[in-house]
């Protein structure tokens, strides 16, 4: 199922906006190099071995250009490809199929890169009850696939944006004088704004942990920086009361140990902001 995000206008306005920075008034390449009526064909080439993402936004990019455009899919959103593989083929006009074309491997790139990382790091937590997350760690105006590329890969989503869920980050507790404050603040601006959000909490210490707990009506509790140790002593304070989030300098090497401390959610900025895209080319043939 599609993530709600993914809505059409958010997807348009996206498409719309990338052309505008890439074409502006004319690709005068294409417009310059052959005759207006050349028709051509081209084939997505994979040159990396991974998790394909992007496809679906391929086909849409391509019609958003040019309705004439006919793309056939070998290669679908979430399947395993190899090196050497044809992810698709697109027909039609030739200079709407170059137009459009690196806008689509820009975006398949990077989503391909961030699925099959997710997909990589997700594998080695399975024998955990632990789901892999993302953060808001994206690139700016460019969040919508990435996270996209999360879910393919088989990752979690956390918050789209600040707009959708409260997080009360160390920041926020210690600008409003304490867990407590922070949390009364936000349960009273919530009720007052008629707002039916989540709430999530940053803590440090298992001092901040039974605070959480004491003061209570709080979705998730998220474990910022902590040693396996007390992790585990966090989630038997804790003790199902509500949803536990590990974050904080996780990596590919620590992520099977703090899964196997009982948490239920990992959360990792370089899902998305340390990935290496995958090599896929469009070639005419």
């Amino acid at each position: 199922m599609k993530p709600a995000y993914l809505s059409d206008s958010a997807l348009d306005q996206f498409i719309q906006s990338a052309f505008a920075e890439d074409i502006g008034p004319g690709d005068y390449s294409s417009l310059s190099a052959f005759p207006s009526d050349r028709q051509g064909r081209a084939r997505l080439l994979i040159k990396g071995d991974g998790i394909l993402a992007g496809v679906e936004l391929a086909e849409r990019i391509f019609k958003a250009f040019d309705p004439r455009l006919e793309v056939k899919v070998f290669k679908k959103d979430g399947e395993t490809v190899s090196f050497g593989e044809i992810g698709l083929e697109v027909s039609g006009p030739a200079a709407s199929i170059l137009s459009s074309e690196r806008l689509v491997l820009n975006c398949m790139q990077r989503m391909s890169g961030i699925a099959t990382k997710t997909h990589r790091l997700t594998q080695k937590i399975l024998h955990t009850k632990a789901r892999l997350m993302d953060t808001r760690k994206t690139t700016p105006n460019f969040r919508l696939m990435e996270k996209w590329a999360v879910h393919i890969g088989g990752g979690v989503n956390h918050r789209f944006a600040l707009y959708d869920m409260v997080m009360l980050k160390d920041n926020h507790v210690d600008f409003a004088g304490g867990i407590r404050q922070a949390i009364t603040n936000t349960k009273n601006y919530l009720k007052a704004n008629s707002l039916n959000l989540k709430i999530e909490v940053e803590t440090r210490n298992l001092q901040e942990v039974a605070e959480v707990l004491e003061v209570g009506g709080v979705d998730y509790i998220m474990l910022d920086n902590m040693d396996y140790d007390t992790m585990r002593e966090a989630v038997d304070l804790v003790d199902g009361k509500m949803s536990i989030e590990a974050s904080g300098g996780i990596t590919e090497e620590t992520l099977a140990a703090v899964a196997e401390c009982g948490v239920d959610f990992i959360s990792m900025g370089a899902l998305t902001h340390s990935v290496n895209s995958m090599d896929i080319s469009l070639k005419a043939f």
